[in-house]
């Protein structure tokens, strides 16, 4: 089965017009297939004891027992983003596989939201965030590197405690913004071919070629966020990221869970007055190798 969608162009070529659609179900198949292989894994054969970060130093000043991790204006870019996307995903594809409609307005409607709150979000993190926290560092790597070594049963120290945004986390937020922006991207070309609010129409811009080779990457965006959003979804369901997902509605997560799974070194907060504070016990199975979530 061909990928790819061809057409003859008025001069005779054979130029590429869209992604095949048969795509769309080798997206959602191979996320529903890594979904089922993790939640086995999880279930049968991880060993959570293996993978217990070493002990935590005693740490000489009080944890607030709300530890504060997305800002108010950070939650509202990310549903706002996860509405635009879920909006653009179902006006692009449920017309192909289920029911017809009239997407095109509600497609590119969605895409100026999802362009926009992008933009923000940029300028948001570069300037009024912490801009490197979530790209992998050093640690993230040795981490990483001990880890994988100790999943084999080779011996190696035991794991670090994460910084805000396990590594799992900061690669996932890659993958998003390689497929988001390609889909971006392209998406604003597009709009030229059809009446917008933007500018004119203007379907003569670019050659056939180019075109079809930009209805290819953004329908192969498209189809790669199908099966990153699943797995986003999934990874935000366990009850022992459940204090992850909380965090990006309400904005704090537990300060047992934050003492369980992060290093206030690598990522401090505010505290309040000088007393000894020691991290509790950890309950089985708080933390298994593998793909967390990634909000």
């Amino acid at each position: 089965m061909d990928p790819l969608q061809w057409a003859i162009d008025p001069w005779g070529k054979i130029v590429p017009i869209h992604i095949a659609w048969f795509l769309i179900w080798v997206a959602v198949i191979a996320g529903l297939l890594f979904i089922i292989v993790h939640a086995i894994y999880l279930r049968y054969f991880a060993k959570p004891k293996q993978f217990e970060p070493g002990a935590a130093p005693v740490l000489p000043t009080r944890i607030p027992e709300h530890v504060p991790r997305h800002s108010l204006t950070a939650r509202a870019f990310h549903w706002i983003m996860a509405a635009s996307m879920f909006t653009l995903l179902f006006t692009a594809f449920l017309p192909k596989v289920v029911i017809q409609f009239d997407w095109v307005t509600y497609h590119w409607i969605a895409g100026a939201v999802l362009t926009l709150s992008i933009v923000f979000h940029i300028i948001h993190a570069s300037f009024f965030m912490d801009f490197w926290s979530i790209w992998p560092d050093r640690i993230d790597l040795r981490d990483a590197k001990r880890r994988v070594l100790r999943f084999m049963g080779k011996p190696a120290p035991p794991p670090e405690r994460f910084a805000k945004y396990p590594l799992e986390n900061k690669l996932y937020h890659a993958a998003i913004i390689a497929a988001g922006l390609s889909a971006i991207v392209t998406g604003v070309f597009m709009m030229f071919r059809v009446r917008t609010i933007f500018f004119p129409r203007n379907p003569y811009l670019f050659s056939d070629m180019t075109w079809g080779m930009m209805y290819v990457l953004h329908g192969l965006a498209g189809v790669g966020l199908i099966a990153l959003i699943m797995m986003h979804v999934y990874f935000g369901l366990p009850p022992e990221k459940r204090e992850i997902t909380k965090s990006m509605i309400f904005g704090w997560m537990d300060r047992d869970f934050y003492l369980n799974e992060h290093d206030p070194a690598r990522w401090p907060v505010e505290t309040s007055a000088v007393e000894t504070s020691t991290p509790p016990a950890r309950s089985q199975g708080a933390r298994t190798e593998g793909l967390t979530d990634a909000g």
